[in-house]
């Protein structure tokens, strides 16, 4: 049994409770690690360290905290493998996943934002005839608390912390509880690289109370969440009174569009990743499935054969394809969306099941699932699932599917495929989404914004972006 432990002024401490979360391996259903079940004074412990460092740190040259990001990023990199196996042991995805995306995308992070905050200016504003100058910059904010999910612990988790501390600012930062391992890894590799004490602090807990503590703090001036709707809803509820600046990404409901013109086969190899990569638990997974109808049989025959092609098996082994899901209850969930989907008329074309197969039984598998609908009016095409679990549906008219894929109170992102330009142009303006991807899915690039409209969220994350909003414009006038 492994015992984790909270991050506060450069030492890892026990909660004040001596309390502690039972941390599940998802692949086993089993116990393997304890995380402190941190409270209200746990996070005043962690904001007091954090206020202290502020004044050095934000007077800091921005060469000095580039360089130590650039060194958290070095070490990140040079421990790639321990951290692989540790987030897919954590969170259940394939291993292949973590050491493609998870920990190089942790890395890259830091490494941007070390390069970004070099870049990052200031203005001036000559009023000619006046004798006026404006100049305006941008001040850290001070203490910001970061909180994120589990579906990509150390990735996100080092993209709210990265920008909050290039930009100057000290953080109270809480990982999830379900998946805190990468998290306690994190603190060893900033005592290696010698940041200084309070600077980032780590306070593990659950949402209800470390988090809560977190948003509800009079002096943590900002907060940057990812996660659910509903728990950002309730952060905008609290927060927003107290005039912190928000940060919420947020759920999506995204979806797919493909149109008969398309590359059917780069179509359809990218449509199979966007659907069930990390299982499915990714806000940004095209859920919705929307084929041209005079292309919708040739798809829907190639897409079930593939997915049932997809290997499903233990996260630790390389040519696992999909892993387990987080936990139990997220499990059960997903399988009473699947159920709801069949009482309300869908029709599983493959899957549906927990795999209860020996082996797999103590753990939260579910095969990866292909439901087809004939009305968009249902609850699984309204609601995020978060899981593997795709529905499809055929069109007929440009008109149609966008009605479709607006109708939903989400809009993080959408993709589409079609080799028609001025059908791409009309459609990547009318879809309601922040992020539109055509002929391609999840391709990122870290300069540009993040982030979606409606109930997925307010603010945008990555580039110049992040750094603005990890600090205050602050304008100068002087009359000469």
């Amino acid at each position: 049994m492994d015992y984790l432990s909270n991050y506060i002024n450069g030492k890892k401490v026990p909660a004040k409770g001596e309390k502690w979360i039972d941390v599940f391996h998802p692949a086993k259903g089993k116990v393997y690690a304890q995380l402190p079940d941190s409270q209200a004074a746990d996070v005043e412990e962690a904001y007091q360290a954090a206020k202290a460092a502020f004044p050095e740190w934000s007077n800091t040259t921005i060469e000095y905290r580039s360089e130590m990001l650039e060194k958290i990023a070095s070490a990140i990199e040079a421990r790639h493998e321990e951290l692989a196996q540790a987030e897919s042991k954590d969170n259940g995805k394939p291993i292949s996943l973590a050491r493609r995306v998870d920990i190089y995308r942790a890395a890259a992070n830091f490494r941007f934002f070390s390069k970004a905050i070099t870049q990052y200016s200031s203005e001036a504003h000559h009023t000619a005839g006046m004798n006026v100058m404006n100049y305006t910059i941008r001040k850290p904010i001070g203490v910001v608390g970061c909180i994120s999910p589990w579906n990509l612990p150390l990735y996100l988790f080092s993209w709210k912390i990265a920008p909050a501390l290039a930009a100057g600012n000290t953080v109270v930062a809480k990982p999830s509880e379900v998946t805190p391992y990468t998290a306690s890894m994190l603190a060893d590799i900033l005592d290696e690289v010698g940041l200084p004490k309070g600077v980032l602090n780590i306070v593990h807990g659950l949402g209800g109370s470390t988090g809560q503590a977190i948003v509800e703090h009079p002096d943590i001036t900002a907060i940057s969440f990812t996660g659910g709707t509903t728990t950002g809803a309730h952060i905008a509820r609290v927060a927003a009174p107290m005039f912190k600046k928000l940060s919420l990404e947020l759920g999506g409901k995204n979806p797919n569009i493909i149109f008969a013109d398309c590359n059917f086969e780069q179509m359809l190899k990218t449509t199979v990743q966007s659907s069930f990569s990390n299982q499915g638990q990714i806000c940004l997974c095209g859920s919705r499935i929307y084929v041209e109808r005079s292309l919708y049989s040739k798809f829907k025959k190639a897409f079930v054969e593939a997915t049932e092609k997809l290997r499903v098996g233990m996260p630790n082994e390389d040519a696992t394809q999909v892993g387990a899901l987080v936990s139990e209850e997220h499990l059960n969930k997903v399988l009473s969306y699947v159920q709801k989907a069949k009482e309300e008329g869908g029709k599983i074309l493959t899957g549906g099941n927990r795999i209860t197969k020996e082996g797999f039984a103590s753990g939260y598998f579910m095969e990866p699932t292909i439901i087809e609908l004939d009305s968009n009016d249902c609850t699984i095409n309204r609601d995020e699932v978060f899981g593997p679990v795709v529905t499809i549906m055929p069109f007929d008219t440009e008109e149609e599917v966008l009605g479709y894929a607006n109708a939903t109170k989400y809009g993080l992102s959408a993709t589409l495929w079609t080799e028609n330009l001025s059908r791409t142009m009309r459609m990547t303006e009318e879809i309601q989404a922040g992020i539109v991807w055509v002929n391609t899915w999840l391709t990122r690039d870290l300069r540009t914004p993040f982030g979606g409209v409606k109930a997925s969220g307010v603010g945008r994350e990555g580039g110049f972006y992040a750094l603005d909003f990890f600090t205050e414009p602050k304008n100068i006038c002087i009359r000469f």
